[in-house]
């Protein structure tokens, strides 16, 4: 990797990522002990980064994690990460916040080291304007611990994704334990019955999408909890949100092609999502 490639802020230390060292005890490698954001960066400014980092402090608040620098530390930081790599010729379309429990024994109990923070920067993702979904028998629990939370533990979306790419769709979805449509390994579903545009509520154990938020703010669409994967596969239309997709169109499920992908109401969603990107989203 040269240092045109991705860069890194590791606990206040700078560099290209392969000079970046992360301890093989930490936590974050050997029990999967930590949270992250993951943002799109538009004109070196993670887009909506307040949001996102309330959104990491929930989630560290779920796991009794501790977050060591503030928000005004961890923006410090996504900026000098982004203007060394930038500044260097990478590209940065993306950036990855990471916060584990640090250096720790080799049991799930923590150690005292103190949390380990890393930022890194990425390429945008290039999504085409309609994809394929998988739907998957992993189910969500909202009686989790990790439930809502966006968590590092991600070997189960791993699976799922790999079963997905496998049958050539590029993301797979979940229900919850009750049967209900949930989420996607990396992304929120919205789907058009009846002429209404809806999405899994919190309830079935999805995460509190940045995009979904949005989106939902933009639109007059609204949160259920009683969409099932027929209803998906039944949808007069659908799509899927996340901070790299941003409203990408959903035009088959697993082998049922839908009607029309995108259709007016993903196409409105999709216009509406991106006039947010002039918006003042990050106070």
């Amino acid at each position: 990797m040269t240092a045109s490639g991705p860069w890194a802020w590791l606990d206040g230390t700078v560099c290209p990522v392969d000079d970046a060292r992360v301890a093989v005890t930490d936590h974050g490698l050997t029990v999967g002990d930590g949270v992250f954001e993951t943002m799109k960066v538009v004109d070196r400014t993670p887009f909506a980064l307040t949001r996102h980092l309330a959104r990491l402090r929930r989630s560290a608040a779920a796991l009794d994690l501790a977050v060591s620098l503030d928000d005004a530390a961890l923006r410090a930081a996504c900026a000098e990460v982004i203007g060394a790599a930038a500044d260097a010729g990478a590209e940065v379309g993306r950036v990855r916040l990471t916060v584990t429990g640090g250096p720790g024994p080799s049991g799930s109990a923590r150690g005292d080291a103190g949390p380990t923070v890393l930022v890194v920067t990425g390429p945008v993702d290039r999504w085409e304007e309609t994809t394929a979904v998988l739907t998957v028998p992993f189910t969500r629990n909202p009686t989790s611990a990790l439930a809502g939370v966006k968590s590092t533990s991600y070997a189960e979306n791993v699976v799922a994704l790999g079963r997905a790419r496998a049958a050539g769709a590029t993301e797979a979805i979940f229900a919850d334990v009750h049967g209900r449509l949930s989420e996607g390994t990396g992304s929120n579903v919205f789907l058009v019955r009846d002429g209404e545009l809806l999405t899994p509520s919190l309830a079935t154990a999805c995460l509190a999408g940045i995009t979904r938020e949005l989106v939902l703010e933009v639109t007059d669409g609204r949160e259920v909890d009683d969409l099932t994967f027929a209803d998906l596969r039944a949808a007069e239309e659908a799509f899927l949100t996340s901070s790299t997709r941003d409203v990408q169109a959903i035009a088959r499920v697993d082998d049922t092609e839908l009607p029309a992908a995108p259709g007016p109401r993903t196409r409105a969603a999709a216009a509406a999502f991106a006039a947010l990107a002039g918006s003042d989203l990050d106070p």
